[in-house]
């Protein structure tokens, strides 16, 4: 006799398997208790012969699976079977297809690409790449099979991004030829549709970071941030902005464990630099005594600026330009970044150091005149006497007095 709602709900499990017939092959299979089953389960079982074999498709367990929804089940499967299709294979080859689908998805080799690339870019690099992945291109074809994605819908999507700013579209533009040419190496694509998209987006017209250069625009900065009412720490690293002239990044995340003031050197590690190379920051009298003074502060905590909120963490990476700001200074005049251009210009055009030390100093991968390319020590003699000079200068220029350019003696080293 067929099934019923009723004789299916009420059904107990025994000891052993008991099996309760619908017709047409389909049957439900009373499991006996077990540990992870205590109660027992109802399995819905398609009975069939294909190929001169018995055989059996699993369609679903009650109550999740109705009587009608296994009924419906069934006659899909018989309909298979009777155009000579193994319900069992097409199953099979039905997940498999679906895996595959699931696996070659744009945002699963994106993710693919990015985890292979990701050891070779800074911490900072890697999240904003990540950021305007998920932002930006995976909402809208993260989801599609790659090899279904085509020129047109690249295009469309950067050109969106560039409404917002130029300068990420161009980014991802890039982002999406790697992605592509990783999807090819690896036999997902044909082709790569993001190979020729040169003149899609406006050319991106780069400015330098805003920073003064002539000494009667710097004085002023200088004696304004002495002046500065606001916090102990961040009056601090404004102190040793323009003194160092280390990237913004590098200063904020400075630790006491990377600075012997003894030895007045900073060693920075290579995971905090930006093209992944250690590197030494010889230090001026002046900087030494600044470290001293938030030493008493922070001097037992990881950081030298550590966030005022947590001192778990370092200070925010908007403090310096937020001070400089509430100083007056427009973003057009200086930067914290612009420090580092403060100090190119005035190293070679006033105190005419050589630019292989400044180049040196600050941190560039630039290779000699040999060949040899950035190491942590190059130029290091030069780098030190250069580091106080500038320290004196920069001195000078806040006390007022008739700073007179300082050039080299030949052939001192």
């Amino acid at each position: 006799m067929a099934l019923s709602d009723v004789k299916v709900r009420t059904a107990k499990p025994g000891a052993k398997q008991i099996k309760l017939f619908d017709g047409d092959g389909l049957f439900l299979l009373i499991m006996p208790p077990g540990k992870k089953t205590p109660n027992g389960s109802k399995c819905w079982r398609f009975k069939y012969r294909f190929g001169g074999k018995e055989k059996l498709l699993a369609l679903g367990t009650y109550p999740e699976v109705s009587l009608s929804d296994a009924r419906n089940r069934r006659t899909e499967a018989r309909k298979l079977v009777a155009n000579g299709i193994d319900p069992s294979a097409a199953r099979k080859a039905k997940k498999e297809a679906e895996a595959d689908k699931a696996a070659n998805t744009f945002e699963t080799i994106a993710r693919e690409w990015f985890n292979n690339a990701k050891p070779d870019w800074s911490e900072n690099h890697a999240a904003r790449l990540l950021k305007r992945l998920e932002q930006d291109v995976f909402p809208y074809i993260g989801t599609r099979p790659i090899t279904s994605i085509k020129t047109p819908e690249i295009v469309e999507i950067l050109k969106k991004v560039a409404t917002r700013t130029l300068e990420t579209a161009h980014r991802i533009k890039t982002a999406f030829y790697h992605i592509f040419h990783y999807a090819k190496l690896h036999g997902k694509i044909e082709y790569n549709p993001a190979a020729d998209l040169r003149k899609i987006l406006p050319t991106v017209k780069y400015t330098h970071m805003a920073a003064p250069t002539d000494p009667r625009q710097v004085t002023p900065l200088l004696r304004a941030i002495d002046d500065f009412q606001g916090s102990f720490i961040v009056k601090c690293a404004l102190r040793l902005a323009p003194i160092l002239f280390v990237r913004p990044g590098e200063l904020r995340k400075a630790e006491w464990s990377e600075i012997d003031l003894d030895l007045a050197t900073w060693n920075i590690p290579g995971e905090k630099m930006k093209m992944g190379q250690a590197h030494i920051v010889p230090l001026p009298k002046q900087a030494v005594e600044i470290f001293r003074e938030v030493y008493a502060l922070t001097g037992q905590g990881r950081y030298v600026f550590p966030c005022h909120r947590s001192p778990l963490r370092c200070m925010s990476e908007n403090a310096i330009n937020a001070a400089l700001r509430r100083m007056g200074f427009d973003k057009s005049e200086i930067t914290g970044h612009g420090f580092r251009a403060m100090a190119r210009t005035m190293l070679h055009e006033i105190l005419h150091f050589t630019p292989d030390a400044i180049e040196a100093q600050l941190a560039h991968t630039v290779p000699d005149r040999l060949g040899t390319a950035y190491n942590r020590t190059q130029h290091l003699s030069e780098r030190k006497k250069m580091m106080q000079t500038w320290a004196d200068y920069l001195d000078g220029l806040k006390a007022g007095a008739k700073v007179i350019p300082l050039k080299k003696v030949e052939g001192d080293e």
